[in-house]
């Protein structure tokens, strides 16, 4: 029974994959987009079969729970059901005690490897490549969705920040929440950037339909998988699409207005979530903030790290704190400062983001920062300012840091290379390998 599940499961994913990899490749063509498209799909396989060849650490821990409840699917489907629906749930092991509950990542993680453990027969070696390939296809159906969308920007840009940036095929890879998490925002923003840019206001209805079931998907998955993170992106896609729509009816057309819309959107969130959830207080988020903080530096064992002596769960310790902590985020660890070799490769790409950096600041002096929406860039540049502070202020570890900010970073280096000097760089790039 078991293997007759887990053929259907793979033919069903088959008949829907092998298709829109025909599409893909006829719509990129020979030359530079074949290539990426190849290029990105092979570094997402590849490290995630090494990666996850022998499970470790939180891998192996989310696979084997989810192994165990998949169990239950086949001997006890009351026990199976109430898994999977209860707010609380408790693990009484011989070893240990696990309790989960319904807002936990891991736990919902560990759902979605139990559902997927049908069709691998709970290979944690497949289970890995299934997330590495949604990871690959969110983050092609946005780099896609720029260079349709917003033709104007430098198609090279997605792809080199989508698919070939370092951080984001190693860490967002194989059997994490990162490779989720990234999946799940790139492919999100890609849908609103369809229906702005790309859908016509004469869509048939179930066009419409079908991109709302498909938007809200994404965003329930981008939610439950690190909720503080999607929730700025998900404010910053919602006053982006407040602004589009003010542009559309001839009144968003100064920048100032677009900027206030956004703004707007973005405070009404900040005072609707505390009415939402005890989660989102002020009072609870500064406090959760200097605990993990706490924690974090109890488990660095000595290594290289971030302090913040005079860090209090205070919203004016935390204002105080945020520039620097989101300083911290893009440019540690320092080129020099560890010698463990993931440390030092870190540190170099922190040093090519600093210079990248410097490049896009002289662009936007000189009057050639590119031809980004102004909207969309202002937004990006939110999430990621916002990211970058509550990553920088709760993660002091290099080795986390380097993994929490994987989602970031694409976002960012995606910014960097809208001006003029990079996009000269990236068609150069694009014709040398389309001549070879």
């Amino acid at each position: 029974m078991k293997i007759f599940v887990a053929v259907l499961v793979n033919l069903g994913l088959l008949a829907v994959l092998v298709p829109w990899l025909r599409r893909q490749w006829q719509w990129a063509g020979p030359g530079w987009w074949r290539i990426a498209f190849v290029l990105g799909l092979a570094l997402r396989l590849a490290v995630a079969t090494v990666r996850n060849w022998l499970l470790l650490h939180d891998a192996e821990y989310m696979h084997r729970m989810g192994k165990y409840i998949t169990s239950l699917l086949w001997t006890d489907r009351s026990a199976f059901w109430h898994t999977f629906t209860d707010s609380v749930v408790v693990f009484q092991f011989s070893t240990y005690q696990a309790m989960y509950q319904s807002t936990s990542n891991t736990w919902f993680l560990i759902k979605i490897l139990a559902l997927l453990n049908l069709g691998s027969l709970s290979s944690g070696l497949v289970n890995s490549l299934y997330l590495s390939l949604f990871t690959f296809i969110g983050c092609w159906q946005l780099v896609r969705a720029l260079a349709v969308c917003l033709p104007r920007t430098p198609a090279g840009a997605g792809i080199m920040a989508f698919l070939l940036w370092p951080t984001v095929w190693f860490w967002d890879t194989g059997l994490s929440k990162e490779a989720v998490l990234l999946g799940s925002g790139a492919w999100l923003v890609a849908r609103v950037l369809h229906a702005l840019y790309g859908m016509r206001e004469s869509a048939g209805g179930r066009q419409w339909v079908g991109w709302w079931m498909g938007t809200i998907a994404l965003a329930v998955l981008h939610f439950y998988v690190r909720y503080f993170f999607a929730m700025p992106l998900l404010g910053v896609l919602l006053g982006i699409g407040l602004a589009h729509g003010l542009q559309h009816i001839g009144l968003g057309r100064r920048y100032w207005v677009q900027a206030l819309a956004l703004a707007a959107v973005l405070g009404a969130g900040l005072w609707l979530a505390p009415q939402l959830s005890v989660a989102f207080r002020i009072n609870k988020f500064t406090h959760q903030v200097v605990r993990v903080y706490a924690d974090e530096i109890e488990h660095t064992d000595g290594r290289p790290h971030i302090t913040y002596p005079d860090l209090r769960p205070t919203v004016e310790s935390m204002v105080a704190h945020a520039p620097r902590a989101a300083l911290n985020t893009f440019t540690r660890p320092w080129l020099g400062e560890a010698r463990q070799p993931m440390y030092i490769a870190a540190s170099l790409e922190n040093l090519i983001m600093i210079g990248l950096s410097a490049v896009a600041l002289l662009a936007l002096a000189r009057g050639k920062g590119g031809h980004c929406p102004f909207i969309w860039g202002l937004g990006i540049g939110i999430f990621c300012l916002i990211l970058a502070m509550l990553v920088g202020l709760t993660t002091p570890n290099f080795g986390l840091l380097s993994r929490y900010r994987s989602e970031i970073i694409p976002f960012f280096v995606l910014l960097l290379l809208q001006n003029d000097y990079a996009a000269a760089r990236l068609r150069w790039l694009a014709h040398s390998k389309a001549a070879d």
